[in-house]
């Protein structure tokens, strides 16, 4: 952007989602794990998630999400400038599944890269494509969330294989000469909470020199200590996000979170004294979905006809890290 040229506005110019066809219920996990339907719905909500086959990599996933969005935005793939792949479980280390994606869909003209944050990937990649288009350096921005996390998951261990799934969602992002889809979008961490949800061995380096073991290789989590930071933490960055607005609750229509827990949801919406019927919640389907449960809850949420031109939307998420980010939207 040169000197004297203004900031542009943002417009979300299409979504698409993705889930592998395998559809794992909970009885299906009772074979593997000490655990039941009753007591995986009590605490989760959670019925059933996704799978994705070893045909199926992360890339693939997150490129028929992006073609989807592509479609629904009218873009070809040599439209696209940027592609940015939220994932904290690529196809590989290196390169990026951003660049398998670039191939799988021959968006040839774009950059390539992913955005590790966890749970809250969705929201950080979004905000720092909505400041790319901005400042001018993009005409049509690619945004895929995409997970794969049946693939480094400890099956033995029932507080946590039981509750994440497999998918992809994904958004394309463009200028607009009308009001700015975005209206505003902040994001955090606490690095001091890293131990909270970690997989220690996923990486080139192991800073605790804690001798290898197959079990530190799959995701691990401390869920008490999670939802005691996590519950009032979405409520505090809510609650500075509709003053930063000057917007009230009942000026959102429709309330997107992270599907991170259904009963932490729950809790959530409580404290905020937001009505459950004004909050998408998928997660009964999918599972845990890490970067990818926004987008695909926002692609259902329009496909179901419960968002209309005009909506206010708010968007939070929270995950391992800890980071966090929050998003209001007029759609």
């Amino acid at each position: 952007m040169t000197a004297g040229q203004s900031l542009r506005r943002v417009r979300f110019a299409g979504t698409g989602s993705f889930a592998p066809a395998r559809r794992v219920t909970n009885a299906d996990l009772e074979k593997v794990v000490e655990t039941n339907d009753q007591w995986i719905v009590e605490r989760t909500g959670i019925r059933e998630r996704r799978y994705a086959s070893r045909e199926e990599p992360t890339s693939l996933l997150a490129a028929e999400a992006g073609r989807r969005a592509l479609e629904a935005a009218g873009l070809k793939p040599d439209d696209v400038d940027h592609i940015v792949v939220a994932t904290s479980s690529p196809t590989r280390i290196i390169p990026p599944t951003a660049t398998y994606v670039q191939k799988r869909l021959g968006c040839m003209n774009a950059s390539a890269c992913d955005l590790v944050a966890a749970c809250s990937g969705f929201v950080y990649a979004v905000a720092n494509a909505t400041a790319l288009i901005a400042a001018g350096r993009s005409r049509a921005t690619l945004v895929i969330g995409a997970e794969e996390l049946s693939k480094i998951m400890n099956m033995k261990d029932r507080n946590t294989c039981v509750i994440f799934g497999d998918g992809a969602g994904a958004v394309v992002l463009t200028p607009t000469d009308s009001d700015s889809d975005v209206l505003y979008a902040k994001l955090g961490a606490d690095g001091r909470l890293d131990e909270l949800i970690i997989d220690w061995d996923y990486g080139a380096v192991d800073e605790a020199q804690v001798p290898h073991d197959p079990v530190r290789n799959t995701i691990q989590m401390k869920g008490r200590e999670v939802y005691r930071f996590a519950v009032p933490k979405f409520v505090e960055n809510i609650h500075e996000a509709l003053d930063a607005c000057r917007l009230k609750l009942d000026d959102i229509k429709l309330f997107i979170p992270h599907q991170m827990n259904a009963r932490m949801i729950e809790a959530v919406a409580e404290r905020l004294n937001f009505p459950m019927s004004r909050v998408f919640v998928n997660i009964q389907h999918y599972g845990n979905t890490s970067a990818a449960s926004i987008p695909i809850a926002l692609d259902e949420a329009l496909r179901t006809d419960r968002i209309a031109r005009g909506d206010v939307l708010l968007f939070s998420a929270m995950g391992a890290g800890l980071t966090w980010g929050t998003m209001i939207v007029r759609w």
